[in-house]
């Protein structure tokens, strides 16, 4: 099985990476795992046409790759003004329904305080109309993040209740994951007539 994790802050070693780095390390030993850092890639801004996902200079078609390899991905983003980064958000337009479709998404928000809410909220209302990403219904609000995470061992109870309910969302995305490759299987040997005409979202 195949996840791809991609962190959507636009800051270098932020707290996005570190808590994509420790999700990394808890994910099984039979799960190939690969980590996008999306201030890493200079993306080009998306202006609706694909040309521009491809310009001079962008990495965008490496990415591609990996996310058209992936069963399941998760997607971290810090919390910016009760929203989702704006990466993650342009990361989202260029993801085409032919890379992404039917795949589960674990949503991760990560915030330094006691919100996070939002950029969850968001993401599950209008970020997977076109690529049709599924996102399952658990997903993980890294609250004061500087405190959390740091060590091999937690160091205080809320501490080791959020490692054992990232345990849980893992568990549960892999066997989405497993799930949904069946959906895709048939997507392809059995697609609904004029399927190609239903590619975008109502």
């Amino acid at each position: 099985m195949n996840i791809l994790i991609v962190s959507g802050s636009q800051r270098e070693n932020s707290q996005s990476a570190k808590v994509a780095q420790y999700l990394m390390q808890q994910l099984q030993p039979n799960q190939h795992v690969k980590h996008i850092e999306l201030c890493q890639y200079q993306l080009p801004f998306w202006d609706g046409e694909s040309g521009s996902k491809s310009s001079e200079g962008s990495r965008w078609p490496l990415i591609s790759q990996q996310i058209k390899r992936a069963d399941a991905l998760i997607l971290i983003t810090p919390e910016w003004g009760g929203m989702a980064s704006p990466i993650m958000k342009n990361f989202l337009l260029m993801c085409d329904s032919q890379q992404t479709a039917h795949k589960p998404a674990l949503l991760v928000s990560v915030v330094s305080g006691i919100n996070g809410a939002y950029p969850i909220a968001e993401l599950r209302m209008n970020a997977f109309k076109n690529n049709k990403l599924v996102a399952t219904p658990d997903h993980l609000i890294i609250r004061n993040v500087d405190a959390v995470l740091n060590h091999a061992q937690p160091v205080d109870e809320r501490d080791c209740q959020l490692r054992e309910f990232i345990g849980y969302c893992l568990h549960m995305l892999a066997q989405y994951a497993e799930a949904l490759t069946v959906i895709r299987a048939k997507h392809h040997t059995r697609p609904y007539p004029k399927q190609h005409e239903y590619s975008y979202g109502m």
